[in-house]
């Protein structure tokens, strides 16, 4: 049968995988998409020849996975890739390392201090207030106000200058 909607995605291109991955927006910051976010691990074939997206959480217990793993679903079916598989994988971890550039630009247009430094900088396990720039006016005088933002990801942070609060974007 030569239906599109029952044929394995058999020689599919990758990179058309990946760009409509990007219309998969993140539940919780929706200027961002799975693929900003690096969620989206990897697009392959699977054993039996359907479209695999592998995807691991941004933390484990994150409630929108499983809207996500639906999302990419649907979207991969309208767009003619039947039966799509999505794989979480928690080895290894997610890590803001793989946000991409793109990413950390449009967090901090909505609002968001995107995460100041890589995951390899070891500096933030010895304490101390961070000093991180404000979204809004760009100025580094900021505090935090609370460990813990909107989000276990996120921590709320306060501008000194133009007394606006803030989100900040964690390190993990």
């Amino acid at each position: 049968m030569t239906d599109s909607m029952t044929t394995p995605a058999k020689n599919f291109d990758p990179a058309a995988v990946w760009a409509i991955l990007e219309a998969v927006k993140d539940p919780e910051i929706p200027v961002l998409s799975i693929v900003d976010l690096g969620i989206a691990r990897e697009v392959k074939d699977n054993e039996d020849g359907h479209l695999e997206i592998v995807i691991s959480p941004t933390y484990s217990g994150c409630p929108a996975m499983y809207m996500l793993e639906e999302q990419i679903k649907e979207t991969l079916i309208h767009h003619g890739y039947p039966d799509p598989i999505v794989t979480t994988s928690l080895s290894p971890a997610w890590t803001t390392d793989w946000m991409t550039e793109s990413g950390k630009q449009k967090l901090e247009a909505y609002g968001i201090a995107p995460p100041e430094k890589t995951t390899s900088n070891k500096s933030v396990l010895f304490g101390g207030q961070k000093k991180i720039a404000c979204p809004r006016c760009k100025s580094e005088n900021s505090e935090q106000i609370s460990e813990f933002g909107s989000t276990a990801c996120k921590a709320l942070y306060r501008c000194l200058d133009c007394l606006e609060p803030f989100d900040y974007f964690k390190c993990i």
